[in-house]
């Protein structure tokens, strides 16, 4: 078997070509399962006609590599079956209708994971740029309201963090006017 540690840099294309498989030994096997121009398709095929190379196993399925004997080919992506495009669709509406709902982010690309069980009262969720005084502006807020938090969770990443209060006592029509006007505030939703 050739096995070869391959960083990602752009320079790997061809990387394993008519040169670096005459130096294998005679019915190798060669595994590709990181990219698919990391290895000269055409030299594999001729080194495969010669006997050099035994089998090629790889997760790119090219055209010219389709239906040629020793060569295996499998899809790159397991969430490329049926079943798990379905079960990827209900998770995502699961995870929208949680946010919609609840306030809670899972698998976010450019927010925090953030999760909290509901305490009752209303929840009070902001996006704000990842400051300090943040907390401290939104706290103060909500103690001028009169609101007690009963549960909290802030969540930063890079430059952008997102905060959950469950809050009880009387919220009013304005308290989401008043954490807009944060500095730091970029949306603001009340539940």
């Amino acid at each position: 078997y050739l096995t070869i540690h391959v960083p990602y840099l752009p320079s790997t294309k061809n990387t394993i070509n008519a040169q670096t498989l005459a130096m294998c030994k005679d019915g190798v096997r060669v595994l590709n399962f990181a990219r698919g121009e990391l290895v000269d398709n055409f030299a594999l095929l001729d080194a495969l006609g010669t006997g050099k190379v035994a089998q090629y196993f790889c997760d790119f399925p090219a055209e010219e590599l389709l239906g040629v004997k020793g060569v295996y080919c499998t899809p790159h992506l397991g969430a490329s079956t049926p079943e798990s495009e379905t079960n990827c669709a209900v998770m995502a509406a699961n995870e929208l209708s949680d946010y919609l709902k609840n306030g809670n982010i899972t698998h976010s690309v450019n927010m925090p994971d953030v999760s909290q069980p509901r305490v009752g009262g209303k929840r009070i969720c902001i996006i704000h740029r990842n400051e300090p005084g943040a907390i401290s502006a939104i706290t103060g807020i909500l103690t001028a309201a009169n609101l007690n938090i009963e549960n909290m969770v802030n969540k930063g990443r890079k430059n952008v963090a997102y905060t959950m209060l469950d809050v009880t006592g009387n919220v009013d029509a304005g308290l989401t006017a008043q954490l807009s006007g944060i500095d730091t505030a970029i949306r603001v939703r009340i539940l």
